[in-house]
């Protein structure tokens, strides 16, 4: 295996924050919030990071919710219905954070 280049552990860390605060993991992410601050990551940056990742952790949930009621009530309709006429729920509605940000 060829000796490949790493990644930044200020990448690694922003990776692994992103992803416990969209799997809600029980640490939040706190451990590798603090290593960011200490590396000196800009605090813009870091409150972007959180969220995408919070808009993505709750997309997600709606999106679960939508499945759900589109198969426990199939006469309700709408963006992410899963109605024959629209993508599957999984592939619909890709949406932005409140700042604009886009999650897909």
């Amino acid at each position: 295996m060829k000796n490949e280049p790493q990644l930044h552990s200020s990448i690694v860390s922003t990776i692994s924050l992103a992803a416990g605060i969209a799997a809600r993991h029980p640490d939040m992410g706190l451990c590798q919030l603090r290593r960011l601050r200490e590396m000196g990551v800009p605090e813009n940056q870091i409150a972007t990071v959180i969220e995408v990742a919070r808009h993505i952790r709750d997309e997600a949930a709606e999106k679960l919710d939508a499945a759900f009621d589109a198969e426990a009530f199939p006469s309700d309709t709408g963006c992410c219905s899963g109605d024959d006429d629209d993508a599957p729920v999984a592939e619909s509605c890709c949406g932005t954070t409140a700042s604009g940000q886009s999650c897909c």
